[in-house]
């Protein structure tokens, strides 16, 4: 189905509302009403796991998705802590894709409960978007028995910031001509790519909301926070963004593993692997000119029993310094130190477009400099270099010592 024109589309951002915590209320109702954390449990208030979700009664207590699980039950120790079933979650969510396929072929996943969906070519069957939106929300609840906000726009970023502006089970609709007018009053930390060290940069500059941002003049931006980031973050602040839904049909992950020949009591080497093939994941992103959202970590203990974790960035990735530190707390949360290692992988799914990840490269350790872009200039180059000499002509320092590949 080819892609119509941007200014006439009708872009739906779909998210299911506190997944994994609402399925496990529907698979069990005396959950109801109680603060509800998804993520290992912990033992006293100590773990070293992170919560996944937490239902809207936990979010009471400042508890979030990442926050370290020791901490959410020092915020709430009288919550229920509930170990995650992603098997089980990936099946509902098949079931809940179907029902987004049902009305365009143009859907895009972001994760397990989130998606963008082009209705474009389909309000001639199906009606507005407003309207198939409601279709859409109707057939979760009645099907799967689970809410789900929805966002209606003309283009992806309104469509996102729509979705989330009034959850839970909500719908909130963007008309197109309008989306200036929306997003004006809004906080720039609803602006993509506005870390909390882009936010103060703004604050210093004087902005508090989007509209502050897009009375400015582009030229200013870009002089105080850099070509690329002010000229993008002029352009969203007006509610301008001309990505298109990408279902990118084929491959859903890309990652890289390495078994070792021995099973491995030294956690040095295993991080060592781990980074070795972080690169070799980011290298491949970067020439496949994909980003991804998501990142797995893959573990096989001694005796084949093998366990996964995985975490989404807040930013699509293609370079090993957004990789690798996730990579690396992946590893060492779901490590026991008793037990040898005999596999290590990671991989990298939810992928976007290259230029959804430009909004990551100053990143919250660079705002409004360089170094973001001069980073990404020597991993060109390092690219370069491997293409012509091969991987290991450059090395990181880390690597240095070791006979590690970069698989």
């Amino acid at each position: 189905m080819p892609q119509p024109e941007t200014r006439s589309r009708t872009i739906l951002h779909v998210d299911m509302d506190a997944f994994y915590a609402a399925v496990e209320m529907r698979e069990d109702p005396s959950l109801r009403g109680k603060p509800v954390i998804i993520g290992s449990a912990p033992r006293k208030g100590r773990g070293r796991g992170v919560v996944s979700t937490a239902n809207y009664e936990a979010r009471r207590y400042g508890i979030h998705s990442a926050m370290p699980i020791s901490q959410a039950w020092r915020r709430c120790p009288g919550g229920v802590y509930v170990r995650p079933r992603i098997a089980f979650y990936a099946e509902i969510s098949g079931r809940i894709f179907d029902i987004f396929r049902s009305f365009t072929d143009q859907v895009e996943t972001l994760s397990l409960d989130e998606a963008f969906l082009d209705v474009t070519a389909s309000r001639r069957l199906f009606g507005t978007g407003p309207e198939i939106a409601t279709r859409i929300r109707q057939r979760i609840a009645d099907e799967e028995r689970l809410t789900a906000s929805v966002g209606v726009a003309s283009n992806k970023y309104v469509a996102k910031v729509a979705s989330d502006l009034r959850k839970p089970d909500a719908l909130v609709v963007v008309p197109p001509g309008t989306e200036r007018e929306f997003l004006a009053p809004l906080s720039v930390s609803r602006l993509w790519g506005a870390g909390p060290k882009v936010q103060a940069r703004l604050a210093q500059l004087g902005f508090k909301t989007i509209g502050d941002v897009a009375r400015n003049k582009p030229e200013f931006l870009e002089a105080s926070l850099g070509r690329k980031l002010g000229r993008r973050l002029h352009e969203l602040a007006n509610g301008l963004d001309v990505r298109r839904v990408d279902p990118r049909p084929g491959r859903k992950s890309l990652g890289k593993e390495v078994t070792f020949p021995r099973d491995v009591e030294d956690r040095a080497r295993v991080e060592r692997t781990l980074l070795a093939l972080c690169e070799g994941v980011a290298r491949s992103l970067r020439k496949k000119g994909i980003a991804g959202r998501t990142v797995q970590l893959k573990l096989r203990w001694d005796g084949f029993e093998t366990h996964t974790r995985q975490r989404t960035l807040e930013r699509p990735a293609d370079m090993t310094e957004a990789i690798w530190p996730v990579a690396r707390e992946l590893f060492r949360e779901a490590d026991d130190p008793r037990r040898r290692v005999r596999l290590i992988g990671v991989s990298l799914s939810g992928f976007d477009h290259p230029e959804d990840e430009q909004l990551g490269l100053l990143g919250d350790d660079d705002p409004a400099t360089s170094a973001g872009e001069s980073r990404r200039e020597l991993a060109k180059t390092m690219d370069a270099v491997a293409d012509r000499f091969g991987r290991d002509a450059l090395k990181r320092a880390a690597l240095l010592d070791s006979n590690v590949r970069d698989t």
